[in-house]
Parts: structure tokens; C-alpha cells; sequence
């Protein structure tokens, strides 16, 4: 069920030291602030200037004055997040965000270590997050929605609010008398996030008032089915062997095989097929009954293919196959 901010940061319990990606919004300044309360000396703050509006400047400065007011030390990153070809503009701005904050709490290592950061998504996010998974056709993986907690890199990454509205963090920020940014991005509808939360979240709270606390839940339901398809996969990975062995795969149901397929790629390479990719690799998976049937296909940013008894990926930007 959804919670107030003072109970989501009672229940939090990162290792200390602590760092806030901090934006300047409201989100973000609500976290910064009920974390530097709770936990005074051992919080700081990280800003990422992506440099991608007129005002990013400005909001360097109010990010830096706050952060001075309440005695919290800011780190600012500057990083080039402009996105490159077939890549959305979102996709592009969080994966330098996290590049920076790797950056950022590694660099610190040197004088005080970094151990955790926080980051402000709340739980309107989570379910637009999970409405976005679903107009994509996503599969189980995507309709977990974002993580509360994980770790990368020796960090560990938190949502702290992800049980708390957008409108019971505005309320406590007022409450507080804290000012804030709005970001004028957040509201182009250009984005399809920004549509989403102008005009299917509304609709929702019209239709279903109870939907945070009802898709949050089917979220937990998702998330415990993955977990269970991914020990099967780990199980039925261990007995088909790394590369897979041909005839081990054939003797497995095909949801099974599409489970473990996905597992070995992932996690051996990094690599993610698009369903008709797997289906179309399962079928030739199935047709290798005799040694003369070749098996060379694209499958993610390289190609899956056969060599003798085993199944191979190797990277598109290879010069020859393994």
C-alpha cells in the first residue's frame, strides 16, 4: 500500500554514507532532505548537469545554494547525454545519469567512501513505468516495473518512495516550506511518460482511485514469478552446459527453452532477442536433428550459430565467428 514520506524514511535503511541524486524537483528535494534530517553528517548530494536545457545552469545554482543552506556537500557532474541513433532521449539521459553516479562515488573512494545512493522515483513513477512496459508488450522482466533496491558496481542503488505519491511528497515539501524546481520537460507530451502522467494517470485515479495500491501489487506478484522462472533458468542452465548443448535443449518443454535461452544470453553476453528472434531460434534449434543442418542467425546485436553439438553467440562487430 501506498505511504506517507516520514514512514517510507523511518523503514529505509541504507549503509551509511549515503548519497541523494539530487535534480533540484521536488522528488529529489524531499529525499535529500528527510535523508540529511535522519541521518545528519552522513549524506550528500550528487547533481548531473545534462546540459540539455537553457535552465540547466540555473538549476546547478538552486541545487548548489540548497545544498549549502542545509549543510549537505554537492558533487556536480556535467555529462554529454545526447542521444545517439535509434536511441530515445529518456534512454540516453539515464544511462550517462548512472555512468556519472559510478563516477562520481568511485572518485570519492578517496576521501570518503560511498556506499549507497538513493534515488527519488516515487510511486507514480512505478506505475508508469509499469503502463509503459505494457504499450511495448514487454514480458515479465519489464512488468516488474523498478526495483526498490539493487546493487552495481560494489553500490548499492535504492528507491526509498516507491510506495509514496507524487502528491504526498509536494504536500510534505509545502509543509516543510522547501522550494523546488519544476522542470518545464516533465510536462511536454512529446515524451510518452509525460502523456501517460497527464492523461492516463488522472483517468486511473478517476476510474480506479485505489490503482497505486492495486498495480503495486500485481507488480509484487510479477516480480515473484520472475524470480521463480530465473532459479529455473539458472537450474536448467547448469545442465545444458555453457555454451548449451544442442540435445539438451531439444529435451526441454519450449517455454522452458525460451526461459533458458534468454538466461544464458543475458547473462553470458549481455545480449537480449526480441521474441521473434527466439522463436525463430527455437525452431532451428528444433530442426537440428542430423550434424549436416547449419544454424547461423541474428539474434540481438550479434548472431547465435551452430558448431558441432553446442550453441554459440558471438558479437556482430567480430571479425569471425568463434
Amino acid at each position: 500500500m501506498t505511504l506517507s514520506l516520514p514512514l517510507a524514511i523511518d523503514a529505509f535503511s541504507p549503509k551509511l554514507p549515503l548519497a541523494v541524486a539530487y535534480s533540484g524537483g521536488a522528488d529529489s528535494t524531499a529525499l535529500l532532505l528527510a535523508c540529511a534530517q535522519k541521518w545528519p553528517g552522513q549524506v550528500s548530494a550528487m547533481h548531473i548537469n545534462h546540459g540539455l536545457q537553457v535552465a540547466a545552469g540555473a538549476f546547478e545554482v538552486h541545487c548548489q545554494r540548497f545544498c549549502a543552506a542545509i549543510n549537505v556537500p554537492l558533487t556536480v557532474q556535467h555529462v554529454d547525454a545526447r542521444k545517439q541513433p535509434r536511441q530515445s532521449p529518456e534512454d540516453a539521459a539515464r544511462r550517462t545519469r548512472y555512468q556519472a553516479f559510478q563516477a562520481i562515488a568511485h572518485a570519492s573512494q578517496a576521501l570518503v567512501a560511498i556506499y549507497s545512493i538513493a534515488i527519488a522515483q516515487h510511486a507514480d513513477d512505478q506505475i508508469e513505468t509499469l503502463l509503459l512496459a505494457l504499450s511495448r508488450g514487454s514480458g515479465l522482466p519489464g512488468l516488474c516495473a523498478m526495483p526498490q533496491h539493487w546493487r552495481r558496481d560494489g553500490i548499492d542503488y535504492h528507491r526509498p518512495l516507491l510506495q509514496v505519491s507524487s502528491a504526498d511528497i509536494r504536500s510534505w515539501l509545502i509543509h516543510q516550506g522547501v522550494g523546488f524546481i519544476d522542470d518545464p520537460s516533465n510536462t511536454d507530451e512529446r515524451f510518452t511518460r509525460n502523456s501517460i502522467r497527464a492523461q492516463l494517470m488522472p483517468a486511473l485515479q478517476k476510474c480506479f482511485p485505489q490503482f497505486r495500491d492495486t498495480f503495486a501489487r500485481s507488480i509484487t506478484h510479477t516480480v515473484q514469478a520472475q524470480s521463480l522462472l530465473l532459479e529455473v533458468a539458472e537450474q536448467d542452465l547448469a545442465q545444458i552446459g555453457v555454451p548449451p548443448r544442442l540435445a539438451a535443449l531439444q529435451m526441454l518443454s519450449r517455454p522452458r527453452q525460451a526461459n533458458v535461452l534468454r538466461h544464458w544470453l543475458q547473462t553470458a553476453h549481455q545480449a537480449t532477442p526480441s521474441a521473434a528472434q527466439l522463436n525463430e531460434l527455437m525452431h532451428q534449434i528444433a530442426s537440428c536433428t542430423h550434424r549436416g543442418h547449419a544454424l547461423h542467425l541474428k539474434v540481438s546485436t550479434g548472431f547465435c550459430l551452430r558448431r558441432g553439438t553446442e550453441l554459440h553467440w558471438y558479437n556482430a562487430a567480430a571479425l569471425t565467428p568463434p
